[in-house]
């Protein structure tokens, strides 16, 4: 029987509690509204049995805590009740102050889209005293490569592939086109499995709020523990530095739709694993100097994904897909990788990868001007900034193949000559710049790949 949910009666979301079984490999996350019945999700990470040895199990256990408290979210969501219990154990200031900022910033989006300002009402209990710094456990180096399918992380696995570094490339759910590209690359691979509690499904219909999560945020949290698991030494991300630039919206200011993928999160939540869950335990994205088109030019250099990857959104919904179209064509993700790869790859190859010319196509205009910002905000996708969109299509625009096409010969009649210029030279877009925490040694043998 289904319990009635009133989203506006709850006043506190609960954290019951949490648990790693070695014997099964599956993290067990519990959570409650008020006195309401227990949301159980579950995690499951194969290869069980696992032996962990003391270190590595306490080490476990926080990463468990850490998943529990950041996955939380999935849930909190339904409600944003006023208060916050964490039943089954305490935390210190510095992990509620990380929270905090999780839940505040990797929710910015949907509290936009539901009208809510979340400012001051997100407060994690710190009841703990300050946590003992975390011992390192002697990790074997090898790499947890996350892969969603698209041009990002195929980029970051074949350059790790030339550094010689030893992954396994790894995903949650049961998307078939990331597992394809997966089994594409030839490496070890690692399918996570996550089950959202069903009750959650059952409280949208009755009139949950709803919207967008940091899933990258999650998604970080799996992987750590599953490193920690599987001793591995690293959790890979390829996020490049436009993910930390969000939307500018009138009256709210910068709302980022991708907040978890941007450096403010990777640099908090990294130096946070080192500090308190395991000090060997490294989470960087390689990406993090590049642009967007900049990882668009590393990937115009491989051919062997043309035919398999996808950062079409539409193909990625929790509930199913549609991996017999790559590509839909009309939405922000299917302009913009079509705009950024435009100046890297001969034209065929790259309609062929479409199945059309999405920048001969008028219809597209209201897309590519958001992604411009001309007329428009930045859509709520993760895309590159409107200075690098301006910037291949001032590119292409130089270009006879391109220049006669419709959303091309747009810009250059109408929008070009309304800019100053600025910022709309690709060359000076693939600069290697910015804050990272890639490791010192490796950096050094992936930055001469990234610069040429």
């Amino acid at each position: 029987m289904s319990v009635a949910f009133d989203r506006d009666a709850i006043s506190t979301f609960r954290f019951v509690d949490c648990g790693f079984d070695a014997a099964s490999g599956v993290a067990r996350l519990v959570y409650a509204f008020d006195d309401g019945p227990e949301l159980v999700e579950t995690v499951t990470i194969p290869g069980a049995p696992f032996t962990l040895d003391g270190a590595r199990a306490a080490a476990v256990e926080r990463a468990t805590r850490l998943l529990h408290l950041i996955a939380g979210v999935s849930y909190f969501k339904a409600a944003v009740p006023a208060t916050l219990r964490i039943d089954g154990y305490a935390i210190d200031g510095e992990t509620a102050s990380l929270l905090d900022d999780v839940y505040l910033h990797g929710l910015g989006e949907f509290a936009y889209r539901n009208g809510l300002d979340l400012r001051g009402r997100i407060r994690f209990p710190a009841d703990a005293s300050a946590a003992d710094p975390a011992p390192a456990l002697g990790l074997r180096e090898h790499a947890l490569v996350a892969i969603g399918g698209g041009k990002d992380s195929l980029v970051s696995i074949e350059a790790l592939r030339e550094a010689g570094i030893a992954q396994t490339v790894s995903w949650i759910g049961g998307s078939q086109l990331i597992r394809a590209c997966a089994e594409r690359t030839g490496l070890a691979t690692l399918n996570v499995q996550r089950q959202l509690a069903p009750e959650l499904f059952e409280y949208n219909r009755q009139g949950a709020y709803n919207g967008h999560i940091p899933v990258t945020a999650i998604n970080s949290a799996i992987l750590a523990l599953a490193a920690l698991v599987l001793d591995a030494d690293q959790v890979v991300f390829s996020n490049e530095r436009s993910a930390s630039y969000g939307s500018l919206i009138e009256g709210s200011g910068e709302v980022n739709h991708q907040w978890s993928k941007g450096w403010a999160f990777e640099q908090a939540f990294g130096e946070h694993l080192q500090r308190l869950v395991a000090a060997d335990l490294r989470y960087y994205s390689l990406l993090r100097p590049l642009s967007e088109l900049a990882v668009a030019r590393q990937f115009a250099r491989i051919d062997r994904y043309d035919a398999h990857f996808s950062s079409c959104n539409r193909n990625f919904h929790l509930l199913g897909e549609r991996p017999v179209n790559r590509w839909c064509g009309v939405c922000p993700k299917c302009h913009f990788v079509f705009l950024a790869l435009a100046p890297f790859m001969p034209k065929p190859r790259l309609v062929a990868i479409f199945g059309r010319n999405l920048l001969d196509d008028a219809s597209q205009v209201p897309g590519y001007d958001a992604l411009i910002e001309y007329r428009d905000h930045k859509p709520f996708e993760c895309v590159g900034e409107a200075r690098e969109s301006r910037a291949a299509l001032a590119a292409l625009a130089a270009r006879p193949e391109w220049r006669e096409d419709a959303i091309v010969e747009r810009f250059v009649r109408e929008i070009a000559p309304q800019l100053d210029g600025s910022g709309a030279d690709v060359a000076g877009l693939l600069a290697l710049e910015g804050e990272h925490r890639i490791p010192g040694a490796l950096w050094e043998r992936v930055r001469a790949r990234f610069a040429a």
